[in-house]
């Protein structure tokens, strides 16, 4: 269970996050198709997520989400029974990618489930090509993860352009003909969200009235760029951050009175979880683009939230329905695979189709990212509570 104890400390797990992001058990035995090889036992899955470091509480709301669907499923994905062999990601590619290698080579698991750092999951694409499993991603967004495609590289989770690409259009109408000022940390999430914002901005008509990245990691001090917002006459301003910087900015950014004036949006994760706790009533009216809220209204979201909070004592977060999602995904492919190897669990993830989820429908695209709906989200006291209502969608995309 996640508690307010977890402090801002903690929540610069979500800022390095966007940077790049205990059961064990025997395995099957190997195959050439890779990873475990069919028969009557259990089928080995791995769940490589940060359990340690600055990236624990994502790992956690990711290992809850993971949790939660094999609860409800009897402890069992395609009908059959599961092992589930979990790996400390940590916090870097220099511990994530050995403990992810160990899953396949020595754990000989079937699939992988999880990774919060891009360049962790890019670091493993020869191993998974390779060893012949897939690697269901359900965090990392670096764009260039799923291109080339790979038959073993799938994604759950969102492609950090697409998260800003989704309110381009929508903020080029909202601002009418007014200019619209960029910030970001600089690091590749960071580009990547501002200019999948930047160029679907621009392509609906949008005036760019500045663009500043601020040193990512380090940056607590935003008073210089948001003079320059000041100056610049912008009618609003799209960001990324996330985590401590998404509440050092969004605290300085109403106390320097911008918020009567210039509208704020940003990439989902600004105001996301843990984040938005934090940030308080300076977040209130901040609007955001992301594929999930636990406000969303649908029947399948509202059984999940009702389900995660009564065994966890909290909301769910992205995070949590990524990994959720991604156990789906595995549950329907192991149902047709011909086998339960990881070759053809891969082929199976092909033909899946449409998965019902509490972000709402959903199906892997040609390049294995998402096809989804994003949604316009706006902060608001709800019941005494903030939270990330839904004001719209903005449309399906990858």
């Amino acid at each position: 269970m996640r508690h307010p104890g977890r402090s801002l400390a903690a929540l610069t797990s979500v800022v390095l996050t966007m940077s790049l992001a205990a059961c064990g058990g025997s395995s099957l035995s190997s195959s050439s198709d890779g990873g475990g090889a069919d028969g009557d036992g259990p089928v080995s899955i791995g769940l490589s997520v940060p359990l340690s470091g600055v990236y624990a509480s994502l790992g956690e709301d990711m290992t809850q989400g993971f949790d939660l669907y094999l609860e409800e499923h009897g402890g069992q994905l395609g009908g059959r029974d599961v092992k589930v062999v979990k790996a400390d990601e940590g916090e870097k590619p220099d511990t994530g990618v050995p403990a992810t290698t160990k899953l396949v080579t020595q754990d000989k698991v079937s699939a992988v489930v999880g990774l919060v750092n891009s360049a962790t999951a890019l670091g493993l694409r020869d191993t998974f090509e390779g060893s012949k499993v897939p690697l269901v991603v359900a965090n990392a967004g670096a764009d260039g993860l799923t291109t080339p495609t790979s038959d073993y590289i799938w994604r759950t989770a969102f492609t950090n352009g697409g998260v800003g690409g989704a309110l381009g259009a929508e903020v080029a109408d909202e601002v009418d003909g007014g200019s619209v000022y960029l910030l970001g940390s600089d690091y590749a999430a960071g580009r990547e969200s501002v200019g999948g914002f930047k160029k679907a901005f621009e392509a609906a008509g949008g005036k760019v009235a500045g663009e500043t990245y601020t040193p990512f990691g380090t940056t607590s001090d935003f008073q210089p760029f948001l003079s320059k917002v000041k100056q610049s006459g912008a009618k609003a301003v799209y960001v990324f951050y996330a985590g401590a910087e998404a509440v050092a900015f969004v605290k300085q950014f109403d106390s320097f009175g911008l918020s009567k004036d210039v509208q704020l949006y940003g990439a989902g994760f600004l105001t996301e979880g843990g984040a938005l706790a934090a940030q308080g009533a300076s977040a209130i009216g901040v609007r955001t683009s992301l594929h999930y809220s636990d406000l969303l209204d649908n029947p399948v979201n509202g059984e999940f939230v009702k389900a995660y909070a009564a065994k966890y004592d909290e909301p769910p977060t992205t995070y949590a329905v990524q990994a959720y999602d991604a156990a789906a995904a595995l549950d329907k492919a192991i149902e047709t695979a011909d086998s339960t190897s990881g070759a053809d669990i891969a082929a199976a993830l092909a033909d899946v189709g449409e998965i019902d989820s509490p972000r709402g429908p959903w199906s892997f695209d040609e390049k294995h990212d998402p096809t989804q709906t994003y949604y316009l989200r706006e902060v608001a006291d709800v019941d005494g509570t903030l939270g990330n209502t839904i004001l719209n969608p903005l449309g399906e995309q990858g």
